[in-house]
């Protein structure tokens, strides 16, 4: 695994930083009516993608996930500011503002959604794998999906095809207790999801997800599984959401004491101290880099803000593929 320096450290920081800074922003601009539909937030987990962007490989290696998709596409690469942009419904944004919240997306860096279907995301991502496979790329596909999707059929389909196959594929469940709003021990006779990865006698375990050392070296252990040409791996990310599962949960499952206990390993806290223990930076750099992240994130409101809204004629062009249709020509 390539070395988590100092410099890994500081950019975890600025990274997980932002993408909570981002966030907190879509969640002032979803009160104030600019973001619409659901809005589900990343807070708690960024950990997770952090550690697995050390281990990836940009250049070849996929990813695809469920709705709460909006730091994952950052974190590979586009351009934070399109990325509000489409979750403002802007023709700037990922998608034209045709996607919204739950569907940002970019074939450019790898990152293939953002999908609104419930587990519906996993037998595409053992097909993303199929195609590597095929064609020889080298790449490897984080597959991710949340603790409620687990108890989808589709999960079983795909494990079953991708270990009958080979396929290089990591399936990675994000645990973070609750699902939707139930938990995980109301929902099945067993509270290890990672076991599901016997049946098929696939490689699996838990992973502490709110640490991106240990993200990291548990993806980095799977990912060149998948790339030698070994299968799949079927890691559980113990994690936890500070938010609900969307802006609109009243979040009555749980208390405000247990939220509070969670954030007591907060993954930025966590880094944050290792920083600090390690002199990896002064205050006044650490300063410096909160700094940063304030005026990206209020640099990517204003290109959202100021973008003008999709023309309604895009509307049609993305549905119909007639060269003779006779109502509205084509502009894409």
């Amino acid at each position: 695994m390539k070395e988590i320096t100092k410099e890994v450290y500081l950019k975890w920081y600025e990274d997980m930083s932002f993408w909570r800074k981002f966030e907190d922003k879509l969640a002032a601009l979803y009160i104030q009516q600019k973001v619409r539909g659901f809005l589900h937030l990343y807070n708690g987990q960024e950990a997770v993608l952090a550690g697995a962007l050390h281990a990836m490989d940009l250049s070849k290696d996929k990813m695809i996930t469920a709705y709460r998709n909006h730091p994952q596409p950052i974190g590979m690469g586009v351009d934070p500011r399109r990325v509000m942009a489409e979750l403002l419904g802007k023709a700037t944004g990922t998608s034209k503002g045709l996607g919204g919240s739950m569907h940002i997306f970019s074939k450019e860096k790898g990152f293939y959604g953002g999908h609104g279907i419930v587990g519906g995301q996993i037998p595409l991502g053992a097909g993303l794998a199929f195609a590597d496979k095929y064609f020889e790329t080298g790449g490897v596909t984080l597959t991710y999906f949340g603790d409620g999707a687990a108890r989808q059929g589709s999960l079983h389909e795909a494990f079953n095809m991708a270990m009958l196959w080979k396929l290089p594929v990591v399936f990675i469940v994000e645990n973070n207790g609750y699902a939707m709003g139930t938990s995980v021990e109301r929902t099945a006779n067993h509270t290890d999801i990672w076991k599901l990865g016997l049946g098929y006698e696939m490689p699996c375990g838990p992973v502490d997800g709110m640490n991106p050392v240990k993200v990291a070296e548990a993806m980095n252990e799977a990912i060149e599984r998948a790339r030698r040409g070994d299968g799949p791996t079927f890691l559980e990310m113990k994690t936890y959401r500070y938010r609900g599962h969307s802006m609109s949960d009243a979040q009555h499952y749980r208390t405000k004491d247990e939220v509070e206990e969670y954030r007591k390993i907060d993954p930025i806290l966590q880094v944050l101290e290792v920083i600090k223990d390690n002199k990896y930076a002064t205050d006044e750099e650490i300063e410096a880099i909160d700094g940063r992240v304030k005026d990206l994130v209020a640099e990517c409101e204003q290109f959202a803000e100021e973008s003008p809204y999709p023309d309604l004629s895009v509307m049609y062009d993305v549905v119909y593929d007639q060269e003779n249709y006779p109502f509205l020509p084509h502009k894409l």
